[in-house]
């Protein structure tokens, strides 16, 4: 392993990472920067015969990396922590540029891989014991899958590649990143500084076009496929790997409902609510998407929600200043248009922005937009734009509420705001989704479970429960004598 004054790395060239090697393709891509719609740096775009290499490389060292104990594991884990923390700022400019987040969004990505890189590495899973008396002992205990593969969204590149990355090595596994077409950098770097402190084929990163995903997804050698993004191709994934019976786990969209009940304070409970609507310009699965306000402070909260937003500046990924930086990619950006067109077309009312016009100049940003009372079963209310626009609904009855909250084929997360604690608890606690919070939401930690409930995903990442998704149970039984 790399001693500390080793982990540096340019972010001038992007290489597959194989079995430790930096290896070019015959041909390659350039993905757009959102801000400039510039081209950035070429990327390979990855073959079968990629593929085949990368899996043959984590099968050969899969033997020897399950045989270290966990302590020694996480002893690689700690190191790559270090190593990533020496290039965090090289990560927050990269992930402007490849993802348009301005420095304040990178940064916070940033704090969400370092609480990964530095959490995830005390984790164990703690084995069982149903039966232990004089005559037998019965263990059930968890053993890694073997090859594992991570397929990647665009929106959040780090982040939710590592919370893959970090528990299936931990937990025994070797590990193929496949980024996104639209973000390839950051992973491919990332998995740069691994050379510098994993055995080869441990950890490898291949780039390329939508082709890769499915040729790995297909390849008999792969154990294990976990995948976040649309609810359409992890289908397909899901599919893909039943030939083969591949472990599979799933984070899908979302459409997280906020409930807000009437004896909130305002301001504060709007400050919050806004930030965790509208970060990273409402492109994270985890935000709010659908906001239930009381109809007795419904106008007020609706009023303060709108000049809160309206304070949001936006930038490009060099602002400092800014909090709205550009939709990722066209594809998106195309989809959001059509989105926005239909606030006319359906006479939804807006309390902030609206259908934009033209467009002028570069990058793909949309406005802010707050759609005002929309009926239930419009657009707004039952898809997830995967924007900067949200609808807020009046409610009165909390039965009605909820009901409405889980009208949803979603389930990833939900919240209640109340200041009566134990009544939140309990309306909470009858929604639909992998996470539910009381007086917040997108509140997250390396030793807690993230996932979804229905059309939002199969099986969870990150915690315990997470790291035994890595694993196959074993019920393992001794006779203390013959």
């Amino acid at each position: 392993m790399a001693s500390a004054t080793d982990y540096k790395v340019s972010f001038d060239t992007f290489r597959n990472v194989i079995n430790n090697e930096l290896t070019s393709t015959a041909a390659t891509r350039r993905a757009i920067c959102p801000s400039t719609e510039e081209p950035l740096w070429e990327v390979p775009v990855s073959t079968q015969e990629d593929v085949d290499r990368a899996v043959s490389a984590a099968k050969a060292a899969y033997p020897a990396w399950r045989k270290l104990s966990y302590d020694e594991r996480a002893e690689y884990l700690n190191k790559f922590a270090d190593a990533i923390e020496a290039n965090q700022q090289e990560f927050i400019d990269l992930l402007g540029k490849e993802v348009g987040k301005p420095p304040g969004a990178g940064g916070f990505e940033m704090f969400l891989v370092m609480g990964l890189a530095r959490g995830t590495p005390q984790l164990r899973i703690k084995e069982e014991k149903p039966i232990d008396d004089e005559d037998r002992t019965a263990i059930v205990r968890y053993v890694p899958l073997g090859v594992g593969v991570g397929i990647v969204p665009w929106n959040f590149p780090l982040t939710l590649g590592i919370g893959k990355l970090l528990p299936a090595l931990l937990a025994g596994n070797t590990f193929i990143w496949k980024s996104s077409p639209f973000s390839p950098y950051s992973a491919l770097k990332l998995a740069e500084i691994g050379t510098k402190i994993f055995p080869p084929g441990v950890f490898q990163a291949l780039s390329g076009e939508e082709s890769l995903g499915p040729q790995l997804t297909a390849h008999p050698d792969v154990a294990k496929v976990s995948f976040t993004g649309s609810v359409a191709t992890g289908k397909k994934i899901m599919a893909a790997c039943a030939g083969t019976l591949k472990r599979v786990t799933l984070e899908l969209g979302g459409n997280d409902a906020a409930i807000v009940c009437e004896d909130v304070d305002i301001d504060a409970v709007v400050a919050k609510i806004a930030f965790l609507t509208f970060v990273h310009g409402g492109q994270i699965c985890m935000n709010i998407k659908r906001i239930f306000v009381h109809e007795n402070i419904y106008d007020k909260f609706l009023a303060k929600l709108v000049e809160t937003a309206k304070q949001y500046k936006v930038g490009d990924h060099t602002d400092a200043e800014a909090f709205f930086g550009p939709i990722q990619n066209e594809m998106q950006y195309d989809k959001l248009q059509a989105f926005y067109s239909q606030i006319e077309k359906q006479g939804w009312k807006t309390a902030l922005g609206g259908a934009p016009g033209p467009k002028e100049g570069k990058g793909f940003f949309m406005p802010a937009t707050i759609i005002d009372n929309p009926p239930d079963d419009s657009d707004i209310v039952t898809k997830e734009p995967f924007g900067p626009i949200v609808p807020v609904l009046k409610w009165t009855d909390e039965d009605e509420v909820i009901r409405r909250a889980n009208a949803t084929e979603m389930g990833l997360g939900a919240s209640v705001w109340s200041k009566d604690v134990p009544r939140a608890q309990r309306m909470v606690e009858q929604l639909e989704a992998g996470s539910i919070w009381v007086n917040t939401h997108f509140e997250l930690a390396p030793n807690v479970p993230f996932g979804g409930h229905k059309q939002s995903g199969l099986g969870m990442d990150w915690g315990e429960v997470g790291l035994k998704g890595w694993c196959n149970p074993q019920a393992y039984w001794v006779k203390h004598s013959v």
